[in-house]
């Protein structure tokens, strides 16, 4: 059978009797068989549960039971979030098998309420976090564009799951892009909900205070209908906002007639960008004013500090969580995934202070920025998907990579696909909105998606088949020494601070992290360049004086 391309469209199928969950589940299935050895998206398949649960779900519909749009869709879920079937893992060695047994993630039991049949966990990268380690025993995720590339992290699995049609929807979560990445890479739409709109328990952490669980799909309207089962207040969540849950389709099909989108092409055009994105790029934005939308060119205010925040921050509550383990499990991790966290040596509480200063300065500009503009865009990367051939250079990327200033806005922000370059890769669109204007940001993306035809497109192994896996490259997993080598003295504070975690770490991989004080330092030191403003403005107080007769004193000497 043909599968349909999105949500929308099995949902129709479905409502209409032209098609049974359990026809669909069994083809998504069987597509998954055909073409999963190459493109490594399943750590588990539920085959059984999701087959039971697709003919319930067709029992249901019969009988006029119908739980919404999502009823009898097959999804995947990211291997971080919590599933009743089967262990989460982390596609880790280290993470306690028991780590959410017998348990869905709040999110998870959200859209498993509103009928979805849940096929399996997607693959990601090992804590959400860093490059594919060959090393270890878990597939290895290929974009299904060019399996010879890498398909984005760390929501790897469900970004080339749903562009190969393997489900027609899936979980992500997004601390520095990890939604937005494999959505971009794979030519698919990711939303990043303004954070603590989706409840994030049940949630393997990475960094605390900027991971958002969000949908990944073919289209913004498919997202939609994900969002507005997964979102609204959950007690087990500290961070989980308490603000109503709107319609988040309400404003489909408006025109875009007085909305301004700013423009923002600053940072944005980095040494080393395909030319292909900002061909890419200024065309989406006249398809955005064909609609009525009026362009604004805007800056964003603060990038490079607010991108050294989120590095700073991610680094910081990363390694908070991992130190215990790291004591007694270091090697049991991946390389890339232990030599990047373990940068978290190097930011010190004070640093930390300083970013969340910085954090804070940043969102209040923003929602200055938000006030005279309705919606932002800028290109998602300035890049079509990476070789797996030069991952061992991962880190001279970055500069290419556009997310991460958004997560530690907390703002919600979608990338949907805006062409192709010149090697058939797709590229990638973000558009970021006030926080909690899902509405507003999912009709705007929408409307793009009407006008274009970009998400529509399939990869030709979908029609094809997939290619012989044995030819194909594969990544080293080793992280490249730093050159010019890190100074001997570096060398040698990394190991005190190594010894004072209570670590052990070998001496090449010393030389490794030492490598990684630089960049991590200009970090730091381009926040502490920075005054937030927020001091009190003098010393002046009242306190208790110590001479205990409790009278109020100004401890100024006023």
């Amino acid at each position: 059978m043909t599968i349909p391309l999105s949500i929308t469209e099995a949902a129709a199928l479905l409502r209409a009797g032209r098609l049974s969950s359990a026809e669909l589940t069994a083809a998504v299935l069987a597509r998954a068989d055909a073409l999963d050895p190459v493109l490594g998206v399943y750590l588990d398949r539920y085959d059984e549960t999701a087959m039971a649960a697709a003919r319930e779900a067709d029992r249901e519909l019969a009988a006029g039971t119908d739980r919404g749009p999502l009823h009898g869709i097959p999804i995947g879920v990211k291997d971080i979030l919590a599933t009743v079937e089967g262990p989460t893992t982390a596609q880790s060695l280290v993470l306690d098998r028991g780590w959410g047994a017998g348990r869905d993630a709040p999110v998870v039991g959200r859209l498993r309420a509103a009928g979805v049949v849940v096929t399996g966990k997607s693959s990601t990268m090992e804590f959400a976090i860093g490059a594919p380690d060959p090393a270890k025993p878990f597939p290895l995720p290929r974009n299904p564009w060019d399996p010879a590339t890498w398909p984005g992290g760390s929501s790897s699995g469900t970004g080339a799951g749903v562009a190969a049609g393997l489900f027609l929807g899936g979980l992500g979560t997004d601390t520095g892009g990890s939604i937005r990445i494999p959505a971009a890479f794979c030519g698919i739409s990711g939303l990043m909900p303004t954070f603590g709109r989706v409840p994030k328990s049940g949630c393997v952490p990475l960094g605390y205070s900027q991971d958002h669980v969000g949908p990944m799909a073919r289209s913004v309207r498919d997202c939609a209908a994900m969002l507005q089962v997964m979102a609204g207040h959950d007690p087990t969540d500290p961070d989980s906002a308490t603000v109503p849950v709107p319609d988040f389709g309400g404003r489909l099909g408006r025109s875009l007639d007085g909305l301004r989108i700013g423009v923002v092409r600053a940072h944005h055009a980095p040494d080393g960008a395909d030319p292909a994105v900002a061909v890419a790029f200024e065309a989406a934005v006249a398809t955005l004013e064909r609609l009525g939308a009026t362009a604004v060119p805007v800056e964003l205010p603060q990038y490079a500090e607010m991108t050294a925040v989120s590095l700073v921050t991610l680094l910081a509550e990363a390694f908070a969580y991992h130190r215990p383990t790291f004591r007694t499990h270091w090697a049991d991790y991946g390389t890339p995934t232990r030599l990047f966290i373990g940068q978290g040596l190097f930011v010190s509480g004070a640093d930390v202070v300083q970013a969340q200063r910085v954090r804070g300065m940043v969102r209040r500009a923003l929602a200055d920025l938000f006030g005279q503009v309705d919606v932002a865009a800028m290109p998602t990367m300035s890049m079509g998907a990476l070789d797996y051939g030069r991952m061992d250079h991962l880190g001279d990327y970055f500069g290419l990579m556009h997310t991460s200033y958004w997560d530690p806005a907390g703002n919600p922000v979608l990338a949907v696909p805006m062409g192709f370059n010149d090697r058939g890769l797709p590229l990638s669109l973000q558009l970021a909105a006030a926080p909690f204007a899902e509405p507003l940001l999912v009709a705007v993306g929408d409307a793009y998606q009407q006008a274009t035809d970009w998400h529509r497109r399939e990869p030709a192994m979908v029609a094809d088949g997939p290619p012989d896996v044995d030819g194909l490259p594969r990544p080293s997993g080793r992280v490249l020494p730093p050159d010019p080598p890190a100074p001997a003295e570096a060398v040698a504070a990394t190991a005190q601070l190594v010894e004072r975690a209570g670590m052990a770490v070998a001496d090449d991989e010393l030389a490794h992290l030492a490598g990684g004080y630089a960049g991590v330092s200009a970090a730091v030191d381009l926040l502490w360049a920075v005054d937030p403003g927020d001091r009190p403005p003098a010393l002046h107080y009242t306190a208790v004086d110590p001479a205990g007769d409790g009278r109020a004193v100004d401890p100024a000497g006023g």
